[in-house]
């Protein structure tokens, strides 16, 4: 069984072809291209990639293309990627304009290509669906959170990954096996330890912190959008509810430009003064003193640590603390940062271990921590391609 997963994004198209077989999962192909203004020839010219590499004699040798799809009204989990659902991604546009309108287009493209192929979406909501309703409302009217104004969370395929890994490294089979079946059981398979309780920290261009209990989330620190939770790369991250309205009457805005400008124009971009909203230009600006890029790293850092002592509280401690995504897998002084003077609560880092490793799965805490502090590089395109097969068994 071969399974292509697309990630598509406004001007790029990137995939990885994954093979399962005799239980085993292989990954055969990846690729992709950037700065893409002609998707159907994008589209042909990774099909050829992965022809010529021996991967694939025709498009038959596809059971489904998979894609990390965000957010649909009325929509989550592993689904069949059908008018219906592409319906209801669009009706939620525009609380994911980034993403979800690029990946209709894909998709629709990737339809007519490979009419025979299924399409199936894991939607990044989809980790959050078994959450406790309390951790997952707004203090909103009725009529308001009947139209979906309620945290959604996402970075779903993520966090998953991070529950099944972190559960296979601390000798948790049990709870492994109930991450990987989330989707087929709602999380019914059976624990037969004590409580296992991780907190996950995807830091990246998008970050979020989720606090998971046996395998199962119990809230993420994205809200009903992207535009929510930590500062992102140039997204504002939590914000109050009047400071939109305040921000563009104030200024003399329109509010179209106001959510453009907190989109594009906030983060840690914002908080930099405009210098970067990438956190290693941010890092090297702060080394030489620039005042702005080192509030953006404090600012950083204070919420991440806001929203782990969230979840601390909620799960009554951790057994792991797990750092993940492009900052969270590399960036050895955020880590540091993100840790300091945590000893009381169990966490402790090794700093000579902290210090070398960098996009490697290991343990970076004290042999003293309480809590074990590790790094996993994540792998989404492999849970949207483990999910698809699932999908597929199942029908």
């Amino acid at each position: 069984m071969k399974i292509l997963v697309a990630n598509l994004g406004s001007t790029s198209l990137k995939w990885r072809l994954f093979n399962f077989a005799n239980s085993a999962e292989r990954l055969l192909h990846k690729g992709g291209f950037e700065r893409v203004t002609d998707y159907p020839k994008a589209i042909e010219e990774c099909l050829a990639q992965l022809r010529d590499a021996g991967h694939l004699e025709s498009e038959r040798d596809l059971a489904a293309v998979g894609f990390k799809t965000v957010i649909a009204k009325d929509v989550t989990g592993c689904v069949r990627l059908d008018g219906r659902v592409l319906g209801a991604m669009e009706a939620y546009n525009g609380l994911a304009p980034a993403h979800n309108p690029p990946y209709i287009t894909g998709i629709r493209l990737f339809a007519n290509r490979l009419p025979g192929v299924p399409l199936i979406g894991l939607f990044e909501t989809a980790f959050y669906q078994f959450a406790p309703e309390a951790m997952m409302r707004y203090g909103v009217p009725d009529s308001w959170h009947a139209v979906g104004v309620r945290r959604w969370g996402f970075h779903g395929a993520s966090h998953k990954f991070i529950a099944e890994r972190s559960a296979e490294l601390l000798g948790r089979n049990d709870v492994a096996a109930r991450a990987q079946n989330l989707y087929r059981d709602g999380g019914k398979s059976p624990v037969t330890g004590a409580p296992l309780r991780v907190i996950s920290c995807h830091l990246g261009g998008s970050s979020s912190i989720t606090g998971i209990l046996n395998g199962v989330a119990i809230g993420n620190s994205l809200g009903m959008s992207p535009q929510s939770g930590l500062p992102h790369n140039n997204r504002v991250g939590d914000l109050d509810a009047e400071a939109l309205p305040y921000a563009a009457k104030t200024l003399g805005l329109s509010v179209e430009e106001a959510q453009r400008q907190l989109a594009k124009e906030g983060g840690l971009k914002g908080l930099s003064g405009g210098l970067s909203n990438d956190v290693r230009d941010i890092q090297t600006a702060a080394s030489a003193g620039n005042a702005k890029a080192q509030l953006a790293l404090d600012v950083f850092v204070s919420e991440a640590r806001r929203w782990i002592g969230g979840y601390l509280l909620q799960l009554n401690g951790a057994d792991a603390l797990v750092f993940t995504a492009g900052i969270g897998e590399n960036r050895t002084e955020l880590r540091a940062a993100i840790c300091a003077n945590l000893d009381q609560l169990g966490i402790q880092l090794a700093p000579a271990k902290n210090d070398t490793l960098r996009a490697t799965e290991g343990i970076v805490s004290a042999d003293s921590s309480r809590v074990k502090v590790l790094v996993i590089p994540t792998n989404e395109e492999l849970v949207v391609a483990r999910e698809a097969r699932r999908l597929l068994e199942r029908n």
